[in-house]
Order: structure tokens, then C-alpha cells, then sequence
């Protein structure tokens, strides 16, 4: 009993302490969720108001879209001479009906002569009875005569002769064949003024795109609004948002309904358990206050084992770090090398982690970082090890039978498991990974001679284009020391007077012998090592920073040249790192004053790359300089993999098609025909077409034909000093007025 009372005592106190704590944690959790019901409620309703006027807007955008899509084959003489005068079915399925439906997604494409009858008639890409016309006749009487009606105004005739912007068209939203579909007709008229047509007498070209399952699945995946459909009756039974579709004349057609996209439901899901947690972590605490007398002890030894973790696991992953991975590393040289096994050591480097980093956050760096410690975990054997070595640097020791093939066979899954999209924080983060790879044999027993190599090898999987294994090979390391080699005299030369230099490269119009340019390209003649390729410097200067101080000098000697000779273009090539560099533009402004060229005669030519790895600077960038008057060219057209998608985001003036195209070009060729593609489809954007590495007169006479603006390769001129570049110019200049 004595020694109850002060046990019972000490109980009663503590209860008296904690319980208007625990009353406390229970009011505040209750108001905490109350608060969180409420907001979350709020949140999903403003989001569907959102997706409402979304989806309203992404209508009204396919009501502009696909009339537009219209005029890129009936303003065209073409059009007039095969489709009216001189009726070709050939060249209208190929030229009307294919086209439209291959490349702009019309499913149905009608022609409709001057007395409004259907003269041909294509569906899903392919030639059908004009029968199939009559089946929707109806629907498309009031447009046409709508349309005549414009015409009969005098719409037509304003559009051509420029009294008018405004190119007459009828755009209906109505139901083709028992399905919801956008109906567009436009006349098809001269693009040349030079084949004018008697007024009501033009023929009209009908498009049809069906509002189904294949268009919403597209604009699902272009704007984001999960399980698109469009319908005829709305799913009641399903919770979906629903917009109806409306004719012009206020009828019903259809609806568009989606899955919405309950952010506060998400929230909600991710924060409860975070709450459950803190109110379990609240109670756990009470109790440990309770019982930390008998518990002080394990308190203690459990601290000792997290200290040790600490040392030698990575915080942010709970992988092992550098200093626990050496010590496996150095373990691995001396013990685990058995004759029927093969260890390697893996060098991990995520390519663009800088980028998503500086986009998305530090906190979404560290959630990516985690991701793929979780994600190269589960590619792990249970002889593997697996370490974040610092950044977004990680190493591997693997073990495996086959040797080298099994390696690079991790490697392979390595890369393919990282390319796939990371969700953080409710958006796709992209990244890749290159990876140098060591066999070890059995006679390395130098740890840091290991991890040496495997950085050498780390730096060839990046330089030679990222996103990919490299095996060590000794070779690299006299690569390696050529390329210190490179640096150290490239850096004297920029120093010097004597060895850069820049030389022009002609730029030819279509008309005979007509020189509209020059592009300026760097040459480095050393006193001991002779012409140094700009293939072989160009990267060094790139990986090393001295790219900016190459790009400087070719900027100026060009923008020398451009205002001794106003009126032609001269073109300079754009290294990323000159566009991320924040003070490239007020440089290059500078130059410009300083040297006297007007900005509309300067072309900056870039690669896709600069948008792939700094959209945001790039875009911004790009701007500027348009603003400015400035041309922007893309360089190596159709070589990228998204190259379609940065003529329209990014504002620019033209696309080189790359030599490798240009190098195949003859008669019957597949790449006639992807040029052709090229070329057109530049036109249609109002943009120009350079073709580049021209160097036989068949190559021209065919670019020619398919319509490229300008020409460049040896056909016409090697890449010349300055003196012969004005030379050229002043030759081209006399031709002209003699002519």
C-alpha cells in the first residue's frame, strides 16, 4: 500500500495534465475535418465550373479549327483546274478527300458543283457513292445556302480582291448520320487571282468531322479531361460533368460529358490519412510521456541504431550513401569476384533533373528524387546494391552470371523504367538516365581507379547523347585526355587573334544565281594541329562553357558582315547554353548597335534541343528576339521526335531541312514525298523552307519543284572567307541590275 499511493498519485496528476490535452487534440481535429469537408466541397465545385467553361471554350476552338483546316486546299488554283475545269477524281481523292481526312481528321469530304449537287464524295479516307450525300442532304442544304447567299453578296469577291479578311464560310454543329458532327463548307477559290471565277459559280467543298469516341478520346488527351465522350443521351447513372451541345439554332444535338476532376476529393484522400496519422502520433505521444521511465533505456538504443543509419543511409531516399556504398565497393574488389559470377559498377546520372528542379521546385526535385530510388529499388537483385551517391547521382553494384550481356541488360531495364512519366504533385515529370558501366575483373582491387572509370564512361553515355548505357573501354581514357587537350588549346585560341575564324556559307533564292545570304559557321586553324573540325571542338566547347565565347565571336563577325551589306540575311547557330544565359539577349541588342546590322537581316538558327531542355527560357527568349524583328529558324527539321509540335507553340520564321533528307532525293524516293509533307505543311504556317546540303542539280530541281524557299550546300558554294562572301555578294548584285 505504501508503495501504491505515490504510484496511484503520480497516475491521477498525469491524468489530470494530458486530459485537457487529449480534449484539446479532439476539438481541433474535429474542427480541422469539418473545415477540410467544407473547402474540399468548394474546391470540386469551382474545378467543375472550370471544366465547364473548358470544354465550352475547346468547342468554340473546333468550330474555328476545322473551317481553317478547310482553307489550306480551297484557296488554291489547283483545286479550281481539277476539281471544276478539268475534273480529275484521282487528284481530288488524293488532293480533297485523302488529305483532308489523313492529315486533318475529316471523316467525310464532299464536293459540290455549281448547282449544289455532289460530284465526289469520300468517307473515312476513302472514295463512296455520292448516294451518301442525299442521306444527309437536309442537313447541308441550309448551310450551302447560307453560304451562296454570302457569296451572292459579294463575300467572295471582297476576300480576293483584299477589300475583305474574312474568308466565307458556313460552320453548323448538327446530326450526320444519326451522330454528332461539325459541318463545314467552303468555296473553293483562286489563290493567284489569276483563275476567277464568274460569282455563284464556285464549287464548294463540304467537311464532316464526327463529334465520336475517336475525337473525344483526342481532345481527352490534348486538354486533359478524363473519360471524354460525346453522346447522345447523357449517362445518368454515371457522375460525370455534362455540357449539351447546341446548334446555332439552339437545338440539342448531343452532349460532351466527362469524368470530373474532384481535386477536393484528392485532396481529401491524401490529407486524411496524414490526420489520422497526427492524431495516432498525438496519442503515441501521450503514452510515451507515460511510459518513458520503463521505456528510456530502448529510447536510448533505438536512438544509437538511427545515429548508425544516419551515417551510412541517404536521407531523402533511405538509401544507402556514398560512404556505405564505397565500403560495399571496396568489399566487393577483394571478396565477391567468384569465376561463375560477374560484378560491374553502374554510374547513374538523371538527365534533365535540372530542368524539372528549377520548374516545379525544390520539394518536387526531392519527390522525384525518392521516386526513383523506389522505382531503380525494385530493378534490384538480392545480390545488387543500391546507393544515392549525392544529387541526382546514384550507384549500383550488380551481380549477375551472364556477365556483361546481363549488365547491359539492367541497364536497358534501368533506362526504360526511369523514362516513364513521374507523378509529382499531380502533373508528369519527365526525365532520362545515362549510366557508365565498369566490369570489375579480377584484378582491380583500386577503388577509386573503379569509380574513375565509371565516371569516364558516365561522361560518354551524356555526351553522346544521354539517355543511354556506355561500357568503359580504355580507349576513353585517351578520348577523355584529347578532349582536355581540345579545351586547353581552344581556350588559348579564344585568347589569340589568329586561329577562329568564321567563314560564310551562301544562301541562294529559287531565281537564277540569286544569293539572299550567308550562314556564318566558326573554323579553328591550329599552328600545330592543322583545321580542326568544328564536329570535334564544338562539343568540347559545349560541355565546357567556352561555347559562349565561340558563339560571341561568330555573332560579331556576322553581324559585321550584315551591316556592310544590308538586305541579306545572315544566319548564326544558337547553342543552348547561349539562350539559357539570362544576359544573351541584352548582349546580342548590344552587338547589334554597336556593329550597325538591322535586326530583320539577322537568323538565328536553333535546334529543337534548346526547346526540349528549357521550354520556359526558350519560349521568353524567342519572343524577345521576334518582337525585336529578328528571324528565328529551326535547324535539322524533322530529325526530333516533336518538332510538328514546336511550329506551333514557338514563333518561327523558317525550317532548314536537314541534309540527311535532302542526300536522298530522287525521283520516286520516300523522301520526296516526306519533303513534300515538310514543305507544305511550313507554307500552311506561313513559314519559309530552307533545304541545306544541296549538292547535285537533280536535288535542286526537285527541292524547286516541291516549293523550298532557299538553297544551301557545295552545288553552289563551300563555306568561303570573308573577303570571297562579299565578292559573291557584289557578283550577285551586278547580275541584278543587269538583268
Amino acid at each position: 500500500m505504501v508503495l501504491r499511493a505515490p504510484s496511484l498519485a503520480r497516475w491521477r496528476f498525469q491524468a489530470s495534465v494530458l486530459a485537457p490535452v487529449v480534449l484539446s487534440l479532439l476539438v481541433t481535429a474535429a474542427t480541422v475535418l469539418a473545415f477540410i469537408l467544407w473547402s474540399t466541397s468548394d474546391l470540386d465545385e469551382q474545378s467543375r465550373l472550370r471544366e465547364l467553361k473548358l470544354a465550352e471554350h475547346i468547342l468554340d476552338e473546333q468550330r474555328q479549327t476545322i473551317p481553317h483546316d478547310q482553307q489550306s486546299v480551297t484557296i488554291w488554283d489547283d483545286a479550281i483546274e481539277r476539281a471544276k475545269l478539268n475534273f480529275d477524281p484521282e487528284w481530288v481523292d488524293n488532293n480533297l478527300g485523302s488529305w483532308m481526312y489523313e492529315f486533318f481528321g475529316h471523316d467525310r469530304t464532299f464536293v459540290l458543283n455549281d448547282e449544289n449537287q455532289p460530284i465526289f464524295a469520300q468517307s473515312q479516307g476513302y472514295p463512296v457513292n455520292l448516294g451518301i450525300y442525299d442521306a444527309d442532304e437536309r442537313v447541308y442544304r441550309r448551310l450551302v445556302e447560307q453560304l451562296r447567299e454570302r457569296i451572292a453578296a459579294g463575300a467572295v469577291d471582297a476576300y480576293i480582291s483584299g477589300d475583305s479578311t474574312e474568308y466565307p464560310q458556313a460552320v453548323e454543329i448538327a446530326t450526320v448520320a444519326d451522330s454528332p458532327a461539325i459541318v463545314s463548307i467552303a468555296p473553293i477559290i483562286t489563290d493567284s487571282g489569276r483563275l476567277l471565277q464568274p460569282r455563284g459559280s464556285e464549287y464548294l467543298l463540304v467537311s464532316v468531322v464526327y463529334l465520336n469516341v475517336a475525337f473525344a478520346e483526342r481532345l481527352a488527351e490534348e486538354y486533359l479531361l478524363t473519360g471524354a465522350s460525346f453522346t447522345r443521351q447523357p449517362d445518368r447513372k454515371a457522375a460525370n460533368t455534362v455540357l449539351p451541345i447546341m446548334s446555332s439554332t439552339g437545338r440539342i444535338v448531343g452532349f460532351f460529358e466527362w469524368k470530373p476532376d474532384n481535386p477536393g476529393q484528392r485532396l481529401l484522400a491524401r490529407t486524411g490519412p496524414v490526420l489520422a496519422g497526427g492524431f495516432v502520433f498525438a496519442l503515441a505521444l501521450v503514452s510515451l510521456l507515460l511510459y518513458r521511465l520503463w521505456h528510456s533505456s530502448s529510447a536510448l538504443e533505438a536512438g544509437r541504431l538511427a545515429a548508425q543509419h544516419q551515417a551510412h543511409h541517404d536521407a531523402l531516399t533511405g538509401l544507402a550513401n556514398r560512404v556505405r556504398f564505397e565500403e560495399v565497393l571496396g568489399r566487393a574488389l577483394i571478396h565477391q569476384r567468384p569465376h561463375d559470377h560477374g560484378v560491374a559498377l553502374l554510374m547513374l546520372d538523371l538527365d534533365r533533373f535540372k530542368q524539372v528542379n528549377d520548374t516545379l521546385g525544390h520539394q518536387s526535385g526531392d519527390d522525384l528524387i525518392r521516386a526513383v530510388g523506389q522505382r531503380l529499388k525494385a530493378l534490384m537483385g538480392p545480390h545488387d546494391a543500391l546507393a544515392r551517391l549525392g544529387g541526382d547521382e546514384f550507384g549500383v553494384i550488380h551481380v549477375a552470371r551472364g556477365g556483361l550481356a546481363d549488365h547491359l541488360e539492367l541497364s536497358e531495364r534501368i533506362i526504360e523504367a526511369i523514362s516513364t512519366p513521374f507523378e509529382i504533385f499531380g502533373g508528369e515529370a519527365f526525365v532520362g538516365v545515362s549510366i557508365g558501366i565498369v566490369a570489375i575483373g579480377d584484378g582491380d582491387i583500386d577503388r577509386r581507379e573503379i569509380l574513375r572509370k565509371a565516371d569516364i564512361a558516365l561522361y560518354e553515355a551524356k555526351s553522346s547523347g544521354r539517355n543511354r548505357a556506355v561500357v568503359y573501354e580504355e580507349t576513353m581514357d585517351e578520348l577523355l585526355q584529347n578532349r582536355h587537350m581540345i579545351e586547353a588549346e581552344l581556350r588559348e585560341a579564344l585568347r589569340r587573334d589568329d586561329q577562329l575564324t568564321v567563314a560564310f556559307q551562301p544562301l541562294y533564292g529559287r531565281a537564277a544565281n540569286a544569293v539572299t545570304g550567308a550562314e556564318a559557321l566558326v573554323r579553328w586553324t591550329h599552328p600545330s594541329l592543322g583545321k580542326v573540325s568544328p564536329v570535334h571542338f564544338v562539343p568540347v566547347a559545349e560541355s565546357t562553357g567556352l561555347i559562349e565565347a565561340v558563339g560571341d565571336l561568330v555573332l560579331r563577325r556576322a553581324c559585321e558582315l550584315g551591316a556592310r551589306h544590308p538586305g541579306r540575311t545572315i544566319a548564326v547557330n544558337i547553342s543552348p547554353a547561349q539562350l539559357r544565359n539570362p544576359k544573351f539577349a541584352e548582349r546580342l541588342f548590344d552587338l547589334l548597335i554597336d556593329t550597325g546590322m538591322a535586326p530583320t537581316d539577322l537568323e538565328l538558327e536553333i535546334t529543337e534541343s534548346i526547346l526540349l531542355d528549357d521550354e520556359q527560357v526558350a519560349a521568353a527568349s524567342l519572343r524577345t528576339f521576334r518582337g525585336a524583328g529578328i528571324r528565328i529558324a529551326l535547324d535539322d527539321f524533322g530529325t526530333g521526335y516533336s518538332s510538328l509540335n514546336y511550329l506551333k507553340r514557338y514563333p518561327v520564321d523558317c525550317i532548314k531541312i536537314d541534309r540527311s533528307f535532302v542526300s536522298q532525293l530522287e525521283e520516286g524516293s520516300v523522301s520526296v514525298a516526306i519533303v513534300q509533307a515538310m514543305v507544305t505543311l511550313a507554307h500552311a504556317l506561313s513559314i519559309e523552307v530552307t533545304a541545306e546540303g544541296v549538292e547535285t542539280e537533280e536535288q535542286k530541281r526537285i527541292l524547286a519543284q516541291l516549293g523550298c524557299n532557299t538553297f544551301q550546300g557545295f552545288l553552289f558554294s563551300a563555306p568561303v572567307p570573308t573577303g570571297e562572301i562579299e565578292a559573291i555578294f557584289a557578283r550577285s548584285e551586278l547580275e541584278a541590275r543587269v538583268a
